[in-house]
């Protein structure tokens, strides 16, 4: 992660204050979104970054999804990569002021031109078995190729989780390829771990309470105890498994 022009990497520890607490300028509008999503700097105590700003004021009304939620997803999500330990989502904070009022600012990441997942390697490949499990953990609804970036440093970031963390099985994801494998030790031990401070850590459990339903919370968890009970990762349940366009 780098600040502004002279590019030295910050902590993530600024970055998140920056997010949270610095004067937002927006560039423009992101294209081929289909909510509004806005393209920005923010800048705190000398550091500069690239953000993306999603005003709940700019979502589209969904049938299957509660109104004026999905910016609180994109930070629960950021919120699970982080106590997972896995770093999979870049850092976003809940803005209760902005150019178009609340919304979600997120990191901007700087990503390899026309890349994206299907573009994989057969070398990257086992990396991704933690984003398949991040993705029905959080009952990821749209788990696109696009979704996925690489950045110019080579690491992976996912992005765009508004819609996820649904209480009902919404599972929609271009990455089975792990369908019918068993868990690694690894990811296993992380999912374990995640359920238990779901229900021992006060801090976890009153920020995700902040941005979720109890029923959503509930749900969360026990998607963790059933992926680490069955030892493997599931097979697509049907076409709907699947998002439109998979790019």
């Amino acid at each position: 992660m780098s600040a502004d022009a002279s590019s030295r990497p910050i902590t993530l520890t600024r970055a998140l204050e920056c997010l949270r607490d610095g004067t937002l300028r927006l560039e423009g509008l992101l294209p081929d979104g289909s909510n509004y999503t806005f393209l920005g700097l923010v800048k705190h105590k000398g550091v500069t970054l690239p953000a993306v700003y999603k005003p709940i004021k700019g979502e589209r009304p969904l049938w299957d999804f509660p109104e004026n939620t999905l910016a609180y997803r994109e930070v629960a999500a950021y919120l699970v990569s982080q106590s997972l330990g896995w770093d999979l989502v870049p850092p976003t904070v809940y803005r209760p002021e902005g150019p178009h009022g609340p919304g979600s600012l997120q990191f901007f990441v700087d990503a390899v031109p026309d890349w994206h997942y299907f573009n994989i390697t057969d070398q990257e490949r086992p990396a991704f078995q933690r984003v398949a499990a991040f993705d029905i953990v959080i009952n990821n609804a749209d788990r696109k190729a696009g979704h996925v970036l690489k950045g110019h440093d080579g690491r992976f970031w996912l992005i765009d989780h508004g819609v996820c963390f649904n209480a009902q099985h919404k599972l929609r994801t271009v990455i089975w390829d792990f369908a019918g494998q068993e868990l690694s030790e690894e990811v296993s031990a992380d999912l374990q771990d995640f359920a238990g401070r779901l229900e021992d850590d006060d801090t976890l459990r009153g920020a995700l309470e902040s941005l979720l339903d109890p029923l959503e919370l509930i749900a969360l968890r026990r998607r963790c105890e059933r992926l680490v009970k069955a030892g493997a990762f599931p097979h697509p349940r049907s076409n709907y498994s699947y998002p439109w366009p998979p790019v």
